[in-house]
């Protein structure tokens, strides 16, 4: 029966869609597989240790004891941002660089690479280094050299220390992804850095405090010694401490792949939701076209039993075959997705496991189990009378309960595929409940058609409305299949669109591309002067003071105060706060008022997301310690931010009067012209403290990040496309049986060809139009709800995508009934009629 169905062309379309389904989801799973696989092995290296203390301030010397107390291995870095400046005299060049001092055993786990030969450095070879940077000199990043125009054994000056460039760094295990670390990186010794005078209470350092067992399989130790430090941290309520292991390490780097996971999810699941439909309907097919063959079986003696396991054993053979042949493609596909985003991974990653390839041939099984298994226990229930009275049986109660079955199938295939409970159940509740109103709108519109039937005399307008009310199931599936098709595709769209509309407007036109910290109150005047003099129109420096969130109402904050990761990480950090008579550029108060900064009043304006996030309200007291200095201001006032303006930004103003006390630096952000470029070096020979940050290198970094995102999920969206071409031919070809039929018949009592063929087009307009505007609306509600419960970006209203919807509705329609029923029209009434029948 299998072989004779095959050579038929009965099973090409159910494999083909299961080949399609299955591959969609194998390639994103291999990817997925392998990448979090070498994140795994490596964690270590990427630490530099089994354990890493992050912290704001030096590490304790009490902490240090007990590491070493309990054997443990350490050694200590401290990195912050600042200027290196290369040359002599007017002939020098400066630029921003990420400063790092290193101890002695540095790096405890993994291998710092170096190399005096600037190709193998930009190729990351370079032979092991057994120590660290000699006293008097530093170890550098490739790139800095022609920045600077330096070479290997020249000078180079990093505060008020001259170093001499030694090596230059090929590979270093723990660099991160953080702000700092997107500079070109300075190595230096741990002793030479008090000398260079850039650390001082103002600076912003990160010390970080490296952890490993003596030996790779003795971890007890370092779990032990954590275990004793958070006790510390939190009985003695010391702040901006973290602590980073194996399974918590390089969060900014399994943030960007995360982002890059949950949208190649969402690309693999819209694939494997029109591929189901493709599945269910081509299997409806399948059963509608051997319900005679089925009659003729029955009367011959088989049972119903029989009949049954004949067409399960049938479709099990197709749905492994499919489904291997799914995984094999899938597999092939990933190294393609290797390929686009590769530059985010670790080198040699490990090899695929088997366990995406047994979840492929999962995903091909249970498709076919909740998709295709009712109407294949309809065949079992055909009766044998049918053969002289061709009629169907009503579905029994058993086979009417395998629908069901394929509605729980179809959500734990999404919860199990995405990973992730809230863009599954996002996502799934969108198609069925937009499968449950496109049918009610579908049914409602037939309803109308009714009545309009004769607003026209046109004779093909009368047969095309005619057509539809004759057989409302197959019109209402008809209608719901090709709009499920079009909304996948529509909804990728927007939400790709969306995606890289928010990363764009990250860097909007003559958006500040330059950051000054660290100025000094006697050197504000003479910076905004300088500043001014490049070009820059009326430059703005913001006082910036740091300072702790101590309590609120009254009440200590500690991280044990709050349940969320984010809440806690901004009870244990330093914030950044400033002070200013009025509201900011680009900050809209959404609550409250801004403060009237009256004498011995303490006020403060909140920005709503870190509001939200501790809990705060207006009326609420903040208690700020700063340097010793305490202030406890009553929040009057929320305002909302726009990060991506690259601005300079505050999560916390409080109004001048309340922090005429507090110590304070001066920051600024601006956008510098082209021929203003030598401001940093000016500044630099003139305030070696200041750091100038110039944020468009980063900002171009970060956009390569998410070009490579998008063109994986790009590549991934021809799956998808793939999956609604399968959808759309389906919902097209379901009813040609029938229509050829009706063709016949009516050519026979006397339609012209021309009749039919406008009464066809005026169908498929209908049909296609309505389609493509549910599908339009679905995509658009269902891309609002992932844009702001999910992907957290703005999410923008676009009328055009319902002119969109509409035409790809009405186009994909008429063109696939041109390509199913052209034939039909072409014969003679008597071959129509004979071949129908």
């Amino acid at each position: 029966m299998t072989a004779r169905d095959w050579r038929a062309g009965e099973l090409r379309f159910l494999l083909v869609a299961l080949i399609v389904a299955v591959s969609a989801l194998s390639s994103s799973g291999f990817f997925i597989d392998r990448m979090r696989a070498g994140l795994a092995r490596d964690a270590n290296q990427l630490l530099g240790a089994d354990l890493l203390v992050n912290a704001d301030n030096p590490i304790l010397p009490a902490w240090r004891q007990e590491a070493q107390r309990r054997g443990l291995l350490l050694a200590d870095t401290v990195t912050f941002p600042s200027m290196a400046q290369g040359g002599e005299g007017e002939a020098s060049q400066a630029q921003l660089a990420s400063i790092k001092a290193v101890s002695n055993g540095y790096p405890l786990r993994g291998v710092l690479r170096v190399t005096t030969s600037p190709d193998e450095a930009s190729a990351a070879r370079g032979v092991p280094a057994r120590t660290i940077p000699a006293p008097g000199t530093v170890w550098v990043d490739a790139n800095l050299l022609p920045a600077l125009n330096v070479k290997v054994g020249d000078a180079l000056q990093v505060g008020e220390r001259r170093f001499t460039i030694a090596q230059l760094v090929a590979a270093e295990p723990d660099r991160g992804a953080s702000f700092a670390n997107f500079a070109p990186r300075v190595m230096l010794s741990l002793s030479d850095l008090k000398s260079t005078g850039l650390v001082d209470d103002f600076a912003r350092v990160t010390y970080k405090l490296l952890v490993a067992a003596p030996s790779n399989n003795d971890l007890a130790r370092v779990r032990e010694f954590e275990t004793w430090l958070r006790a510390r941290i939190e009985l003695d309520n010391v702040k901006g401490v973290r602590i980073e292991s194996i399974e918590n390490g390089r969060p900014e780097m399994q943030a960007t792949l995360e982002r890059a996971d949950r949208f190649l999810s969402l690309v693999g699941l819209l694939s494997a939701m029109l591929a189901a439909v493709a599945v269910a309907m081509a299997a409806r097919r399948f059963m509608q076209r051997h319900l005679d063959a089925c009659a003729m079986l029955r009367c011959l003696g088989m049972t119903q039993n029989g009949v049954g396991m004949m067409y399960l054993i049938e479709f099990a053979i197709v749905g492994l075959a499919g489904s291997v042949i799914g995984v094999l493609v899938g597999f092939g596909a990933h190294f393609i997705l290797l390929q686009l985003i590769g530059n985010l991974l670790p080198a040699d990653l490990p090899p695929v496991s088997m366990l995406p390839a047994l979840q492929g041939i999962a995903t091909g099984m249970l498709l076919l189990v909740g998709f295709a298994l009712p109407p294949v226990l309809q065949l079992r229930n055909v009766p044998h009378n049918r053969v002289i009275r061709r009629e169907q049986a009503a579905p029994q109660p058993m086979a009417l309960a395998t629908y069901g079955l394929g509605i729980g199938v179809f959500v734990a295939l999404l919860l199990w595929q995405a990973g992730e409970p809230k863009l599954a159940l996002l996502t799934a509740g969108g198609f069925l409940g937009g499968f449950a109103v496109f049918a009610l709108v579908a049914w409602l519109a037939l309803k109308l058609l009714r009545r309009v039937r004769n607003v026209s005399g046109h004779q093909g307008w009368r047969f095309a409305v005619t057509s539809l009310q004759r057989r409302p199931g197959a019109t209402i599936v008809q209608v719901v299949s090709l709009a499920l098709g079009l909304m996948a595709l529509l909804l990728l769209t927007v939400v790709r669109g969306d995606l890289v509309a928010a990363w764009q407007r990250a860097t909007p036109e003559n958006a500040p591309n330059r950051f000054i910290i660290n100025v000094l109150p006697e050197q504000k005047e003479d910076v905004a002067r300088r500043i001014a003099g490049a070009g820059v129109d009326k430059p703005v420096l913001y006082p910036m003071i740091r300072g702790r969130l101590t309590a609120v109402n009254g009440k200590a904050i500690t991280a044990a105060t709050y349940t969320t990761e984010d809440a806690r990480r901004l009870a244990n950090r330093e914030f950044n706060l400033s002070t200013m008579a009025q509201a900011p550029e680009g900050n809209d108060i959404v609550a409250g008022k801004w403060y009237a900064d009256a004498p011995g009043v303490a006020e403060a304006s909140v920005e709503q997301g870190i509001a939200k996030t501790l809990g705060l309200k207006l009326g609420d007291v903040m208690r700020f310690d700063m340097a010793g200095i305490v202030v406890d201001a009553k929040v009057t006032s929320l305002r909302k931010l726009e990060w991506g303006s690259m601005r300079a930004n505050f999560f916390v103003i409080i109004n001048p009067q309340a922090m005429a006390n507090a110590p304070a630096t001066y920051m600024t952000a601006f956008h510098l012209p082209q021929q203003g470029a030598g401001l940093a070096n000016t500044l630099a020979r003139a305030y070696p403290n200041l750091t100038v940050i110039d944020v468009s290198g980063i900002i171009r970094q970060v956009q390569e990040v998410v070009d490579q995102v998008v063109v994986a999920v790009e590549f991934l969206f021809l799956f998808t496309l793939a999956s609604g071409v399968l959808v759309l031919y389906a919902a097209l070809m379901g009813s040609t049986s029938e229509r050829t039929r009706e063709a016949g018949l009516l050519r026979a009592l006397g339609a012209t060809r021309k009749q039919l063929a406008q009464a066809q087009r005026i169908e498929f307009v209908l049909v296609g139009g309505l389609a493509g505007l549910l599908a339009a609306s679905g995509a658009a509600l269902l891309g609002w709800a992932l844009a702001n419960y999910q992907f957290k970006f703005p999410w923008s209203f676009e009328p055009g995508v319902w002119l969109a919807g509409l035409v790809a509705g009405i186009v994909c329609a008429l063109v696939g009934g041109w390509l199913g029923l052209r034939s039909v029209l072409r014969q003679p009434p008597l071959q129509t009629l004979r071949e129908a029948g």
